[in-house]
Order: C-alpha cells, then sequence, then structure tokens
C-alpha cells in the first residue's frame, strides 16, 4: 500500500520546524479545549503528534485511491446535466473517502465541527494531494474559502456555512468574468438589495470559476450604482440550495481536467452580504487570493514531487546501450536539478506557511482579547514576511513546476509524449499553476515593492547569521558572496528611478531574491538533516548561475535602451 506522506521524509522534517511551538501554542490558546472535545490536543506533543497520524491518513488515500483514479478520472472528466456538474466517477470516490476521513475543514474551529488544524498541516495535505491529482486538489483545497467566510463572515454565517463545509460539502470562489480576468476591478456581475426578499438578488456571468457547482460559493459582485472601480464591489455568500444560478459549459482544458472550469449565469440569485459593502475587492478578495496563492504554491510543490517521482522512476528502469538511463551524467544532472528544485520550493514553501500561520493566528487571538505589546509587534514583522514571501512562493513554486514536469518528460524521451505514461498528464496539469490565481507576472507586481523597500535583502542578512557546521561552511559562503551581488543589481536598476526601467528589471530582481532566499533555506536544512545536502550544493551553483545570469543582463540592458523595449507600443501607436 502506497502512502504518499510516509514515503516522503521530507514531509516530517518541516512539519517538526522549531516555529511550530509558538503556533501550536497561539492555535490551542494554551490548550484550553481539551477537556470540551475529546480530539482536542492536550500539549504540544499530543498536537504534534494528531497532526502526523492525520497526514497519515492523507497519504494513505492520496496513494490508494486519489492516485490510482487519477488517470480515469483524467479521461473521463466532469460534464452538465440539467445545468448541473456531474463529477468524474473517480472523483466523486475521492470526495466520499476526503469526506469520510474527515479531511474537509481542517484548518476550521472545532466549535464548526473542524480539526483546528495550523496552516502547515493542512498545506502539506495540500501538498500531498497534489502529487496524487492536482485536478482534484482543486476541488478539495477550495474549503480554503472558509477561512475568508470564518474571518469576514457574521458569527450566524459561520454557524450556518463552516459546519457543512467540515461535513464535506464543497466550496468556490466565483471572481472572473468574461470581461474581468485578472483586472476584478472590472467585474460587473450584479448585485441588488430586494426588500421585497429580503436578500440580494445576483445577475450576470462568471466565467473560469472551479468548481463552479459548488454547495457554497464566495462572490464578487458590484453592489454600488454608478460605480466602475473596486470601490463598487461586495462579496456575497450564495447557497446553492437557493437556486438561480446554473452551469452554461464547463472549460475543455488542456489539465486539470477532473476538476470542473465553469461558465455561470446568475439569474436573480439569492445571496447574502459577506461583511461590510464597497470591501468585496479592496479587503476580502485580497485575502481570499492570498490564501488561494499559498494553496497552488502546495499544488505547484506537489506537481514537482510526482515530477520527480516518475522520472527517478523510469530512469531506474528504462535501460540504454546495456544500462539503465539514471548512470548517463546527462540524465542525472536532470534528476538531481529537479530534485534540488523541488527541495528548494518546499523550504520556501513551508517557511511561508509558517509565516502565515503566526500572523493568523494572532489575528484571531485579537478577537478574544487585546494583544500585548510584544504580541502587536509579532503581528506586525508576520504579516509583512507573510506578505513578501506569499507571492515569492506562488510565483516561483510555479515556475519550477512547469520546469521539472518538462524535464521529466525529457527522461521518458518518447515514451513521455504518449498517455501510457503518467508524466504527460503532470505536464498538462502543472502548465496552469503559473497562471491561474494571478500570474508569474503579477506575483512578480506583488513582490518588487519588497525588492525596493529591502525586505528580501534584510531576510537574506538574517539567514546569513545563523551558523553552520564546518563541512557546509564553503556552501555557506558561497551563497553569503551572492548577498552583495544581489543588492548592487538592485541598486543599479533602483537608482535610475525611471519607473519603466524598473518594471522592466522586476522579474529579475525577484527572481534572484528568490534563488538567495531558496539556498538559505535548504542550506538551513542541509545543517539540520543531511539528506538536504546533495540538493543544497546543487541548488546553490544553481543559484549562482542564475544570479549571474540576471546580473549580465541588467548590466547589458540600460536605460538609455528602453526605447528598445518600447518598439511593440511604438508599432501599436503607428497602427491607430
Amino acid at each position: 500500500m502506497a502512502n504518499f506522506y510516509t514515503d516522503t521524509p521530507e514531509l516530517k522534517f518541516h512539519l517538526n520546524h522549531p516555529l511550530m511551538k509558538r503556533i501550536v501554542e497561539l492555535r490551542e490558546r494554551d490548550f484550553t479545549e481539551k477537556d470540551k472535545y475529546d480530539f482536542a490536543p492536550y500539549n504540544h506533543d499530543d498536537a504534534m503528534d494528531s497532526y502526523d497520524k492525520v497526514l497519515e491518513i492523507v497519504g494513505e488515500i492520496c496513494g490508494d485511491i486519489i492516485d490510482v483514479n487519477a488517470e480515469h478520472v483524467d479521461h473521463q472528466g466532469p460534464r452538465v446535466e440539467n445545468n448541473r456538474v456531474v463529477y468524474a466517477d473517480g472523483t466523486a470516490k475521492n470526495l466520499e473517502a476526503t469526506r469520510k476521513a474527515g479531511l474537509m475543514g481542517m484548518a476550521m474551529p472545532r466549535r464548526y465541527g473542524g480539526l483546528n488544524f495550523p496552516i502547515v498541516p493542512y498545506i502539506m495535505a495540500a501538498d500531498i494531494v497534489s502529487r496524487a491529482d492536482a485536478g482534484f486538489e482543486n476541488l478539495w483545497g477550495l474549503q480554503d474559502c472558509a477561512e475568508t467566510l470564518y474571518e469576514f463572515g457574521s458569527e450566524d454565517q459561520r454557524e450556518r456555512f463552516i459546519p457543512r463545509i467540515c461535513a464535506g460539502e464543497t466550496m468556490s470562489m466565483d471572481l472572473t468574468e468574461p470581461d474581468a480576468g485578472s483586472d476584478l476591478q472590472s467585474v460587473m456581475l450584479k448585485a441588488t438589495y430586494s426588500e421585497a426578499d429580503g436578500c440580494w438578488l445576483l445577475n450576470g456571468v462568471k466565467r473560469f470559476i472551479t468548481n463552479g457547482d459548488a454547495d457554497i460559493h464566495l462572490v464578487l459582485a458590484r453592489s454600488e450604482d454608478g460605480t466602475k472601480d473596486g470601490r463598487g464591489l461586495s462579496m456575497f455568500i450564495y447557497d446553492k440550495r437557493q437556486g438561480g444560478v446554473d452551469v452554461r459549459r464547463i472549460e475543455n482544458k488542456m489539465g486539470i481536467k477532473g476538476s470542473p472550469t465553469c461558465e455561470l449565469t446568475y439569474k436573480n440569485a439569492k445571496a447574502e452580504l459577506c461583511g461590510d459593502r464597497k470591501l468585496g475587492l479592496i479587503k476580502y478578495v485580497m485575502a481570499l487570493m492570498n490564501g488561494a496563492r499559498l494553496g497552488i504554491a502546495a499544488q505547484s510543490v506537489g506537481l514537482s514531487n510526482a515530477a520527480y517521482e516518475e522520472a527517478l522512476s523510469y530512469a531506474k528502469d528504462r535501460a540504454q546501450f546495456g544500462k539503465a538511463i539514471i548512470n548517463f551524467p546527462a540524465v542525472q544532472e536532470l534528476l538531481s536539478t529537479i530534485k534540488a528544485k523541488l527541495d528548494a520550493s518546499r523550504c520556501l514553501l513551508y517557511e511561508t506557511a509558517r509565516f502565515v500561520d503566526v500572523y493568523k493566528a494572532l489575528e484571531d487571538v485579537q478577537r478574544e482579547r487585546k494583544l500585548t505589546p510584544e504580541e502587536r509587534m509579532e503581528l506586525k514583522t508576520y504579516s509583512k514576511l507573510a506578505d513578501a514571501y506569499t507571492p515569492l512562493s506562488k510565483g516561483l513554486s510555479s515556475e519550477y513546476a512547469n520546469q521539472n514536469t518538462y524535464d521529466c518528460i525529457q527522461i521518458h524521451g518518447g515514451s513521455g509524449f504518449m498517455k501510457d505514461y503518467k508524466c504527460e498528464r503532470i505536464y498538462r496539469d502543472a502548465r496552469i499553476t503559473s497562471i491561474y490565481e494571478g500570474t508569474t507576472q503579477l506575483q512578480v507586481v506583488a513582490a518588487i515593492r519588497h525588492v525596493i523597500t529591502g525586505t528580501y535583502a534584510a531576510q537574506m542578512k538574517a539567514y546569513a547569521e545563523k551558523p553552520v557546521s564546518p563541512e557546509l561552511a564553503s556552501l555557506k559562503s558561497k551563497i553569503d558572496s551572492l548577498i552583495p551581488v544581489y543588492e548592487d543589481a538592485v541598486a543599479k536598476v533602483i537608482d535610475t528611478k525611471n519607473n519603466e526601467f524598473i518594471d522592466y528589471h522586476a522579474r529579475r530582481m525577484v527572481e534572484m531574491a528568490g534563488y538567495i532566499i531558496m539556498s538559505y533555506l535548504l542550506l538551513e536544512a542541509a545543517n539540520q538533516d543531511e539528506m538536504f545536502v546533495k540538493s543544497a550544493s546543487v541548488y546553490a551553483i544553481y543559484t549562482q548561475a542564475e544570479v549571474a545570469k540576471c546580473v549580465s543582463y541588467i548590466d547589458s540592458f540600460g536605460p538609455d535602451m528602453i526605447t528598445s523595449y518600447s518598439y511593440a507600443k511604438s508599432e501599436v501607436a503607428q497602427e491607430a
């Protein structure tokens, strides 16, 4: 029997990070629920053991059920009957298995039927599920929408909706429209309050909605007449039991085929306001998207893990010229690079998840009592770090998932192009990760201010202060030497005060920051466990090369060359 948790010791390593002590302490409120709920932990070790045992269950379900069903789900896919979604047979079995195991509502408080897990073990479950079937992760992982409902909904709404999610009902976030993709302030779905019905009525169309026929929807709609920007948008809760929303069609996608991506029509659909009017995009969707981006980072890491396992297995079995291809240096290089990128992106994912955990837990504590000055400072610090690391993790992990699944097919050669092998599906599934929930380019937009304000540089220097064993000293020195190189390159761009030039090089500056930070995180992991030493060494060399490439490009492409960059714009102007 396969278990996708126990066969990956890196996961347990990240679960047992020292910061988990503080996270558990905050999450469990000094274990005050142990007398109220049989399954509530009574101390830190008991809590960690609970996370470990549940993740074992996740790993077993993924290895024995979800992974086994993945190929058939990919071929069969969901369908529309009478304006409703009918899941693929395997998807229905997957949902039933996760519901029976109590894996819905993992991060929700126990009083609503959840497990009260921190973000770290929840994201770890998402990582594991994604390795088995990234398409199914899109359904299972949308339970994360409940966090937004918990954070911004009323107590009445929490009591009515969250227990249903914990019991296994599904969710969706209905944001995008035919004319409003990444530009969500252009959303035009109309919300009108009906005095006769005593509720809001929603009318319009939504497109590219993941799991669009879910039981409970969070909907972004225009509530303010005469507005055309984000200030006129509010967040609403739509319950499928109320009717009024039909599935017009399911998109025919390249990958993640088990996940129904729907076009929806709203016709006087009854809904209720979530939170305050006019804050739908400005506040609530931003929080929703940050959670979703962390989820896509986990999905990307899971796909990279799947790619590595498939590539390694094939390389061991496939013989050419009288020996297994794993013995060829060219294949060894591909495998070691895939593994290094996997380990690096996983280190960044869980560092980010820990930052999110601390600040989210402190925000929750703040709902119950006034924070101490020390806690307020802690909240501010981790909130800033979470804001800086989330786009970094989503952007780089998704790019690595694409690169790793590509290289996995390369190791398979011609066989990898055939549907007989899993790597073909993994490759197709990975492609969307750098697009949805904000493209890589939008992650750069979110991250660049942390380059400019020095957040990333300060983190690099904090990592550099941590001692390592003598065996890793030379490796640390190699990474340390990149900090001034990064700072010089950033200064060269920023000091021009040319916004167009800064925007042009933004991706290179963000990528350099990510490479160096991930190198330090891998170094820290290698200092604690030798299983990371090889990846840390390979990734440090990779980082050196990538940073040098970025610096060379910046040195070669100065502000005076922006006119060349503007060529496309001048062509458009001439045509106009």
